[in-house]
């Protein structure tokens, strides 16, 4: 029970939570908020879902029964160690979907940095991590330098919560700052769906290309800011 005077704190997380008929992003942005520390668990294991079927994720790891164990590990791992630092990641209030930000000038982590996620990543994805690294070290060779912009890792929202204006709203606090400060935005779209998602948010394809001869097609976006 809050204590008397104090707001109620959020929701408590439902591993699986199941949205209503009804449930729908709130108008004024409300439902959505930063990510904490704690909320870590519960964001990985929701992104995990998000990407468990998807066409990248499953070209790295291609069991399927290990796949959404290894994810919520490794989105735990990047969650804490990168991601979640520059305090710019959203969710929605319980906890159904996120999208992890990095401001400009930090999307390139740091030697010791890759040394200690790759430590890491290796213990999580076993077999699986030369594939990763594959993937990485092309998406890294192909992220623009110049000019300076906000970067999106990642965003995802649990399968059930989909179609419903989630991304949408998980989307739109870091691009009404980027538009109020003049500021660019740069994501890779991982399948046509969310490249349209993304256009309709005014990011537009600087390129479609692939890391492997059997990998799946992915879309390198930039995004200039929008007048008011």
């Amino acid at each position: 029970m809050a204590q008397r005077g104090l707001p109620p704190g959020p929701p408590p997380f439902d591993p699986d939570p199941s949205p209503t008929a009804t449930d729908r992003p709130r108008p004024d942005g409300s439902d959505i908020r930063k990510v904490t520390a704690a909320d870590v668990p519960a964001v990985a294991r929701t992104l995990a879902q998000a990407f468990e079927d998807d066409p990248h994720f499953s070209w790295i790891i291609r069991d399927p029964t290990k796949r959404l164990h290894r994810l919520e590990q490794g989105f735990a791992l990047f969650a804490r160690r990168l991601w979640l630092r520059p305090d710019e990641g959203y969710t929605q209030d319980r906890l159904a979907g996120a999208a992890l930000w990095m401001p400009p000038h930090t999307w390139h982590a740091s030697l010791l940095t890759q040394l200690r996620l790759g430590q890491a990543t290796v213990r999580i994805l076993r077999g699986d991590t030369p594939r990763l690294l594959k993937a990485l070290n092309f998406i890294e060779r192909k992220h623009p330098r110049t000019p300076e912009h906000w970067y999106l890792p990642i965003i995802g929202v649990a399968p059930a919560w989909q179609g419903r204006g989630y991304g949408a709203a998980l989307l739109r606090p870091m691009l009404e700052r980027c538009d109020a400060e003049r500021t660019p935005a740069y994501l890779e779209a991982s399948t046509p769906r969310n490249r349209a998602l993304y256009e309709r948010h005014g990011f537009e394809v600087m390129e479609e290309c692939s890391y492997a001869d059997d990998g799946p097609p992915m879309w390198m976006m930039w995004r200039d800011p929008q007048a008011g």
